[in-house]
């Protein structure tokens, strides 16, 4: 069930608010855990075993790190089988198909892959982690617990929510409704609005480009392409994160953010301190500090670097694009460290940085979208090398149509803005009446209008259900 069907607008969402506003305090808890197993069945079927499962042996696993005797073979052993599950379900089907490619004997297996299981796998993690570290204790109660673990603002694709975040408003059952829905709101609003408006406008062009021979593009063809999707999946991804944080809120619960205009950054340092906020964090406490963070030797950092940035590739998915992009991603922070990039201060060579830090990303999301790597370098040379024969044009000129040419410079423009550039206190953060009246009238305009887009059968999945 996506956010943006008429399904999730319409009958579970005005269902679940409803009753999280009849029912006393004491309910909610088990409101939200009941919707949200709803919620994944309705989506994933049978898969919702596989969250049961996860939710009761990490529960259970939490229960006994509580005692002294054999913590941290309980630790190993809980974390082993939760990546071994994550294995099985993503990664046997690649691995089985490499083999195949090789070896013709050996089957090539066909796997379905569970919606949201690298997510709800990461937020047990944490739980294990947390619990073990002693910066939080064990959740006893069963029903919090699961809550935690299946919470469907963020089930599918995060933010990825450390459990010491928020164990502390699981215990907080009488949440203010009134204030708690009206920051919400316009929140949830504004991603809908991201996600309908201009991601799922500008997805026709990346699709179009990406499903081409990369032989047959031409370079303004090939760069058209490239600029569709790295806003594409900046708008559907930001936009899913909104509204997370703003259902999470509504609900009472106060998500942490994911994105802070990364396209913004002037370094791809600093584009890791603004895109997917919650997952750099996420390795950043329970891989690259264990693994000894910036402490050790200049090599023992770069490697560090390398093992996070290579897991976090395959973390998006089981496919050489994924790696590869990782790795890519590893190799510039190293760059940085050693030529001194990352220690220049914010506010020089602003224009030059910013250029630069985008460019190198829009290289990187050619490979995280291509369906291979050869498709990747053959899109990366038409657009480095200009080939007059190249005679895909016309294919986007016929995908553009009026709304989609301006949604993606709609989109585009997002990196002309200031780098702490914020929507304004009248739409954002404002109190008074005219603050309220502005942004609750914006909030209901964008609700109707996208509404009329989603009746139509305009929008479709976000991008990171694949992941």
């Amino acid at each position: 069930m996506s956010f943006a069907s008429p399904t999730f607008l319409w009958f579970f969402l005005p269902a679940v608010l409803g009753l999280y506003w009849l029912l006393p305090g004491r309910c909610r808890n088990g409101l939200i855990a009941s919707a949200s197993l709803v919620f994944y069945i309705w989506g994933a079927g049978s898969f919702v075993l596989l969250l049961a499962a996860s939710i009761l042996c990490n529960y259970l696993a939490g229960l006994a790190l509580a005692r002294d005797r054999r913590r941290r073979t309980v630790l190993v052993a809980a974390i082993v089988a939760q990546l071994a599950v994550l294995a099985v379900w993503k990664y046997v089907a690649f691995a089985s198909a490499q083999l195949h490619h090789v070896f013709a004997q050996v089957p090539a297996l066909r796997i379905a892959l569970p919606i949201g299981i690298s997510f709800f796998t990461f937020h047990g993690l944490s739980y294990l982690i947390d619990v073990y570290r002693g910066s939080r204790a064990p959740q006893r109660s069963p029903v919090a617990f699961a809550m935690y673990i299946a919470m469907f603002p963020q089930l599918i694709s995060g933010p990825i929510v450390r459990y010491h975040e928020i164990a502390d408003q699981l215990a907080q059952t009488s949440r203010n409704k009134v204030d708690d829905l009206a920051a919400g709101f316009p929140r949830f609003a504004l991603g809908l609005a991201k996600k309908v408006l201009i991601a799922d406008s500008i997805a026709p062009i990346a699709d179009a480009v990406f499903g081409a021979d990369p032989a047959t593009l031409d370079w303004r063809t090939a760069w058209i392409g490239a600029l569709a999707y790295t806003v594409q999946i900046y708008f559907d991804f930001s936009g899913y994160s909104d509204m997370a944080i703003g259902l999470g809120r509504m609900l009472g619960l106060q998500l942490p953010e994911n994105f802070d205009r990364p396209y913004s950054a002037v370094s791809i340092t600093d584009f890791w301190r603004r895109w997917h906020m919650s997952l750099s964090r996420w390795f950043r406490d329970y891989l690259y500090i264990p693994l000894g963070g910036n402490q050790g030797s200049a090599g023992r950092t770069y490697r560090n670097l390398v093992i996070v940035f290579v897991l976090c590739g395959i973390w998006h998915g089981a496919n050489w694009t994924f790696l590869a992009w990782g790795l890519y991603h590893g190799v510039l922070l190293i760059v940085e460290r050693v030529t001194g990039l990352a220690r220049l201060a914010p506010d020089r060579y602003v224009v030059a940085r910013r250029a630069g830090a985008l460019l190198f990303v829009v290289v990187g999301w050619v490979f995280f979208r291509a369906g291979t790597v050869g498709q990747a370098v053959g899109m990366l040379h038409a657009m480095a090398v200009p080939r007059l024969t190249a005679t895909s044009t016309l294919l986007v000129d016929a995908d553009i149509g009026r709304q989609a040419a301006v949604m993606l410079c709609a989109g585009l423009a997002v990196v002309l803005l200031p780098r702490h550039f914020a929507m304004g206190r009248l739409l954002s953060s404002g109190t008074g009446r005219l603050a309220l009246t502005a942004r609750y009238a914006c909030s209901v305009l964008a609700i109707g209008y996208v509404s009329v887009l989603v009746a139509a059968g305009t929008f479709s999945p976000f991008l990171y259900y694949q992941f």
